[in-house]
């Protein structure tokens, strides 16, 4: 696909896929025709980087489909001061979009080979305020906190109540909470040193990510 295939394609996602979306943060928009995908997705995939569809990463992991990324980005309103978490890091490419919106992104991947790859990648990109490191976060990374935002994106089963209490007062948590094939996104704001307010987003259905928090089973 030549390059003016491929920024036609992604201006068409904008307008067919994030537009109709409810996507209409002008912020969001701009960022979203602007940072190349093809440049994060494997390059085996590299022509549906613009598809609306989940593109495999290995290790049963994915990129989420571009409008779901939007949408995501939309709700947590990111502003320039924020300091922001992101739990999994994949092909780095939300990590990008995190970075061009807000003043730090620490994200977390329990993959060091998908760490070394986003790497790459964000530093051909020319994004600097990000720093990436390995581990398992599925169920919270203190290291740094709080945070103004916080992003988990894989499901969680369960979502741990480390995450919202590393959020500053007014901070936003966004994660994908349930099991196939109901899964929720929901927003968590820190609203209080003690209180925070819930709101369901939409539905999605992404992979756990590794080592999260399952729910008990019981047998009778």
């Amino acid at each position: 696909m030549t390059d003016m295939n491929l920024d036609q394609a992604r201006y068409n996602m904008v307008e067919q896929q994030i537009r109709p979306w409810e996507v209409l943060d002008q912020r969001v928009l701009d960022l979203m025709a602007n940072v190349p995908r093809e440049e994060f997705v494997p390059a085996r995939y590299r022509k549906l980087a613009y598809s609306d569809m989940t593109i495999p990463l290995g290790d049963d992991q994915v990129m989420m489909p571009p409008k779901v990324a939007a949408r995501i980005l939309q709700a947590l309103n990111i502003q320039p001061t924020d300091k922001v978490l992101e739990i999994g890091t994949g092909s780095g490419y939300l990590t990008a979009l995190l970075a061009k919106l807000a003043k730090h992104v620490y994200s977390v991947d329990i993959n060091p080979e998908m760490t070394r790859r986003a790497a790459e990648k964000l530093q051909s990109q020319g994004i600097g305020n990000v720093t990436l490191e390995s581990g398992d976060a599925a169920r919270g990374w203190n290291s740094h906190g709080p945070y103004d935002v916080i992003v988990l994106t894989g499901s969680v089963p369960l979502l741990s109540g480390s995450f919202q209490n590393n959020l500053t007062v007014g901070g936003r948590l966004l994660a994908i909470v349930g099991q196939p094939p109901v899964m929720e996104v929901v927003l968590i704001t820190r609203v209080g040193e003690s209180q925070w307010a819930r709101e369901s987003l939409f539905e999605t259905e992404l992979p756990p990510l590794l080592n999260a928090p399952e729910v008990e089973q019981f047998e009778f």
